[in-house]
């Protein structure tokens, strides 16, 4: 039998780490519950010594845009009137033309006729739908409000997908503007400047130390380009290696948050994403300390997962959520006053739920800043480079024909 790695959350909502061997996740996904078991994730286990050089963990071919637009159809249909099956029937035949989302909803529709839940039929589609996502249909089975539930996910999905598009929308132009001055640099090094080495080889004088410079490149790119990609991919491999192991991962995390600019930035979206998730959990009816348990395993830099984790232990010894978050030093002042509020108020769900919306505005605001610094350092930067070469070229010349500046 295949061995799994496994992490799940216990009844005093503690995280266990252990492997297992299974006939398949399914199997193993039943067991852990019947054991008592909230299951956050499991991974096929690999002893393969340079596992660290694949990209990861095969990801579903059903993209978080599918799942949204799932969401909807699925929340709109129900809110018509139709039941659960009739509703997945509908979906099954406007999804036609998307392959591996129609077999999704196919797979959950022959579950959910096999007399499963739903919650059940979707978590059977390893890799598809996150725990986050799983729980909250749970707890909305459990108190019959699935149409609720699916509504807040709607909106939840649809403000996380609008925080993601924010961030990269913005770095496409910085992105484009790095392509191109790598592309102009290499044309002026590998196609102009040898035009002039020709020239320079034949006057027989000693070149200027700059123009040296530039034509050692130039050769240097002519001669050995091909290590460009071998370079890429070792450069690739070292990140990867880095990021495989969660010790060195932390403390690349660790460099990031605090890193001007970037660090604030990183701060920002882990706030939104944290208060967004918890809020929705909270508004749905699981627990702080459940819910704390499973917001600290869906955010993505190690630091931020350290702190949550510091104030899950914190509510498991009878303290409060805001407190924890002081301490860290990571979160804003604001939004921890606006947590503050909410504790006091009994109505937590909702600060965070204004806290997320604030944050969100904040990583428009601070992803603006940045690139109104950043694409004139480019611009600059490009600028200073391509002069050099062209001074570089134009001291050859005057010294070939032996002028002085």
């Amino acid at each position: 039998m295949p061995l799994y790695f496994y992490k799940a959350v216990n009844r005093d909502g503690e995280t266990e780490e252990s492997e297992r061997q299974a006939t398949d996740e399914a199997a193993l996904l039943l067991a852990l519950q019947r054991e008592g078991l909230l299951p956050i994730k499991i991974t096929l286990a690999s002893s393969k010594p340079l596992a660290w050089l694949r990209f990861g963990a095969r990801k579903s071919s059903v993209s978080r845009k599918d799942i949204a637009l799932f969401t909807h159809e699925l929340l709109t249909l129900l809110q018509s009137g139709l039941p659960l099956d009739r509703a997945l029937v509908v979906l099954l035949e406007l999804t036609e033309s998307q392959p591996a989302v129609n077999a999704m909803i196919g797979k959950v529709l022959e579950a959910v006729k096999g007399g499963a839940q739903f919650s059940g039929a979707l978590e059977q589609q390893t890799g598809v739908f996150s725990r986050f996502y799983l729980n909250l249909i749970r707890a909305g089975e459990a108190g019959g409000a699935l149409e609720q539930v699916l509504e807040r996910l709607a909106d939840y999905l649809d403000r996380s997908q609008e925080l993601r598009e924010t961030v990269s929308t913005a770095m496409i132009y910085p992105a484009i503007l790095v392509t191109m001055s790598a592309a102009s640099l290499l044309l002026l090094l590998t196609f102009v400047v040898p035009q002039f080495t020709e020239m320079f080889e034949s006057a027989g004088k000693e070149l200027p130390v700059p123009t040296q410079i530039v034509v050692g490149v130039a050769q240097g790119l002519r001669d050995y380009w091909w290590a460009l990609p071998l370079l890429f991919m070792a450069v690739t491999s070292y990140f990867r290696y880095q990021m495989a192991d969660r010790d060195r991962r932390y403390v690349w995390d660790r460099r990031l948050i605090h890193m001007p600019l970037v660090g604030d930035l990183i701060r920002k979206i882990a706030v939104a994403n944290f208060s967004r998730t918890l809020a929705t959990l909270l508004g749905n009816g699981v627990t702080l300390l459940t819910a704390l348990t499973i917001v600290k395993d869906t955010v993505t830099n190690l630091v931020v997962a350290e702190k949550i984790d510091l104030a899950v232990e914190s509510l498991k010894q009878g303290g409060g959520l805001s407190g924890p978050l002081i301490e860290s030093g990571l979160f804003p002042t604001l939004a921890i006053q606006m947590i503050k509020l909410g504790e006091e108020s009994g109505h937590l769900d909702q600060m965070l739920d204004r806290v997320a919306t604030t944050y969100d505005k904040e990583v428009k605001t601070a992803v603006t800043r940045m690139l109104a610094l950043l694409e004139p350092a480019l611009i600059v930067g490009l600028g200073i480079l391509i002069a050099g070469i062209i001074i570089s070229i134009l001291m050859a010349i005057l010294s070939v024909n032996d002028l002085a500046f």
